[in-house]
């Protein structure tokens, strides 16, 4: 077996369902760096992987996706046919796209992403997607753009984005070690107290905070119906995991129907007008390189308007 010491003298080639980690493929944790190299396998994938022990560091087996490797490192994959996998990837070309950018330095950008923007392009997508967006004011402004993380469709709010790959790595380890506060704005059905959901999402962990701070009683479908305006903070970032960690509570996000109640959205759709799920990511904040970064974006319009009416109706 060879030994883990011996990395550097492995030769710096792409072998089948083997890579050595370089400066342009480098990311600090090993789930990072297999999304990145395997775009056709869907990310659930990656994750079984990790989980049941396929996946190799050294020559040595890794069982948690946190594991972090460096430069000169081997990852292998063994015992798994990935050529079975064929999840859709696009290659990323420019679009002209009108951004709304709230604050742009030498090292990064922070948007306020609208609803119904795809962050990367993906299946059954045929709207340009933010990504494409920023790869075209990139060529214009001399960078490459690198997402070091993610708002669903549907989610509106801020977004940081980085300038270069070295940025990319540093704010995306600050994420992955909590150095990045994050909040939201949620709209919920139900009476929610303050409380901290730590339910794991998909075998790993997962944190949320909640609390109200305002509360409406609507009438759909002949019934009063109670609802909850939170604050939302996340020290983690799993998929969904704010729509799901409040839907497993039994609060679901109004208008969320992949977590909700269908019927219940539909009838608050109707009264309101509301299209997408009632979830905005409100202020970013981290320090950078001796700097304090806190960005805001304020409530989108279709919000602003869900929340004047439902203050109407309690006056």
């Amino acid at each position: 077996m060879e030994n883990a010491s011996r990395k550097d003298s492995l030769p710096n080639v792409l072998v089948k369902n083997s890579w050595i980690v370089n400066e342009d493929n480098y990311f600090s944790r090993i789930d990072k760096f297999l999304r990145n190299v395997l775009k056709n396998v869907p990310l659930s994938a990656i994750y079984k992987l990790i989980r049941t022990g396929k996946v190799y560091l050294n020559e040595r087996r890794v069982k948690e996706p946190s594991v972090k490797i460096e430069i000169g490192d081997r990852v292998e994959i063994r015992n798994e046919d990935l050529s079975k996998y064929t999840r859709e990837y696009k290659e990323i070309k420019p679009v002209k796209m009108n951004l709304d950018i709230i604050f742009e330095d030498e090292n990064i950008i922070a948007i306020n992403k609208p609803a119904g923007v795809s962050v990367h392009p993906g299946k059954n997508v045929h709207k340009p997607s933010l990504i494409e967006g920023l790869k075209h004011y990139g060529t214009t402004k001399g960078f490459e753009p690198f997402l070091v993380h993610r708002l669903d469709k549907e989610t509106s709010g801020v977004m940081i984005v980085a300038k270069s790959r070295q940025v990319a790595r540093e704010i995306s380890e600050m994420i992955s070690s909590r150095d990045v506060e994050k909040n939201y704005v949620a709209l919920v059905f139900g009476s929610p107290k303050s409380t901290t959901i730590d339910i794991p999402i998909d075998d790993q962990e997962a944190v949320t905070h909640i609390r109200p701070v305002r509360k409406f009683t609507t009438k759909l479908e002949g019934k009063d119906i109670s609802l909850t305006l939170l604050d939302v903070n996340i020290e983690t970032g799993r998929k969904h995991q704010i729509r799901k960690h409040l839907s497993m509570k039994g609060f679901p996000i109004v208008c969320d129907n992949d977590y909700g109640d269908f019927r219940l959205n539909r009838a608050f759709s109707k009264k309101y007008g509301l299209k997408r799920h009632f979830l905005h990511c409100k202020e970013m904040a981290f320090d950078f390189h001796g700097k304090h970064y806190r960005f805001e974006a304020p409530l989108s319009q279709d919000l602003k308007v869900v929340l004047k009416l439902l203050e109407a109706e309690g006056d």
